[in-house]
């Protein structure tokens, strides 16, 4: 009717007032679990509580880093969205593939429920309900890996298979080596610290150790000395070191060979690591503690050299001083030349420490052990994108070169007109 009032339409909350508001929550969240938490560790006794703190520790740490992995990784995807480089063709993805804000999203509920479950856990504990407290870490440990496992159209089923699919592929290397494969794989290699702490956590819920100090025994089939801690270490580079092989055997090139032995010098250092449980201490400091540094400084010189030369396809003998003509692969992200000394020293710096968050022997320092290894996933944060756009130059290259080899020259075309006239 004329002049009747029209109710007005009440608009949806912007997306700024909505991000604010999840960043409230997420704060609020935050600060709940840091002070039930700390409730729960004050009540215990000060002779448990550094132990009790090591076994929680050693539960939630490795998702804690798998968290960060993922979230570090949606900002490469981000910057290449950014960018040229187009990473859904060098991984030879589907159109399904998973976006930065769906990692993103991933990563936030990680985020999310790992806190709650540890949060969950010291609460438990600390008010007398043990079972209760050792079935959180468990049901975590089974929710993360029925999802991941589940065969239903939910959680990114493609995704969730391309990645299964990977994974056996690198574990088993009998078909040719794409670069999705060793790709992985050498993500896999920075996070073999998580998967040994993986093992021996899954290692005390089978054998029903969890809120017990059953683990503390070092020789234990859990403990600090067993077998299975160097074996689970070295199975990323035992990986990468067959995947070579085959690459060589496909290609025939020897600079597959020369990868191979950079994987093989991590050998060594993980094995030579371990024997300290397992020799006399004079041996120890006399003879094996030396062969373990010395191959700890091959490995990560080697390692330095190989990332800069061949993965990046910098020459620090010919460019290092040339930076301010930076060759044709530096698009990405860099015009800077503190870029280049910032990668290079830091990426030095942090194989150097690799030696430290492999060695069994030094794991007792677990805090320092767990700053380590989240600085060695910032490394390899900054190698993916060298390393991506390294990949992307040479197939535009090859594709570039192919196309004008199946173009045809202008005396090619003069000689095969019929219609021209001389």
């Amino acid at each position: 009717m004329k002049g009747a009032s029209v109710p007005a339409v009440v608009g949806m909350p912007s997306p700024l007032f909505l991000w604010r508001f999840k960043a409230i929550l997420f704060l609020l969240w935050g600060l709940c679990c840091c002070k039930i938490g700390w409730d729960s560790v004050m009540r215990m006794s000060a002779d448990l509580r550094d132990l009790f703190l090591y076994e929680v520790f050693l539960y939630y740490n490795p998702l804690f880093l798998v968290a960060l992995m993922i979230w570090l990784w949606g900002v490469n995807l981000w910057v290449f969205a950014q960018s040229s480089v187009n990473y859904v063709k060098v991984f030879d993805l589907a159109q399904t593939h998973l976006s930065h804000r769906e990692i993103w999203r991933c990563a936030t509920w990680l985020t999310l429920i790992v806190p709650t479950s540890m949060t969950a856990y010291l609460y438990l504990y600390s008010h007398g309900e043990v079972s209760l407290a050792a079935s959180q870490p468990v049901l975590l440990y089974a929710i993360l890996l029925i999802i991941l496992l589940s065969p239903f159209d939910m959680f990114y089923l493609s995704s969730r298979f391309y990645f299964l699919r990977t994974m056996l592929r690198i574990i088993l290397p009998l078909q040719a080596i794409t670069f999705p494969d060793f790709f992985l794989a050498d993500i896999f290699t920075s996070m073999s610290k998580v998967f040994s702490d993986l093992e021996r956590s899954v290692c005390r819920m089978v054998n029903r150790q969890v809120a017990t100090i059953a683990w503390f025994e070092a020789d234990s089939i859990c403990g600090s000395h067993s077998i299975a801690i160097p074996l689970v270490l070295v199975l990323p580079y035992l990986c990468r070191f067959f995947q070579c092989l085959r690459q060589y055997k496909d290609t025939k090139e020897k600079s597959c060979l020369l990868n191979a032995l950079k994987y093989s010098t991590a050998f060594p250092v993980i094995f030579l690591s371990a024997l300290k449980y397992h020799v006399f201490p004079d041996q120890w400091v006399s003879f094996y503690r030396p062969l373990w540094l010395i191959s700890g400084v091959i490995n990560s010189l080697y390692s330095f050299y190989w990332d800069i030369k061949r993965d990046w396809d910098l020459s620090i003998l010919t460019r290092i001083f040339m930076f301010k003509s930076p060759s044709t692969w530096t698009s990405l992200l860099y015009g800077r030349n503190w870029v280049y000394y910032w990668v290079l020293g830091s990426n030095l710096i942090l194989r150097c420490t690799w030696t430290y968050k492999l060695s069994a022997h030094l794991r007792h320092n677990y805090l320092t052990v767990f700053a380590i290894t989240a600085l060695e996933m910032l490394r390899r944060f900054q190698w993916v994108f060298f390393r991506v756009e390294n990949e992307w130059n040479k197939m535009t290259t090859k594709q570039n070169f192919e196309m004008s080899s199946d173009m045809p020259s202008e005396s090619d075309r003069l000689l095969e007109s019929s219609s021209h006239t001389v």
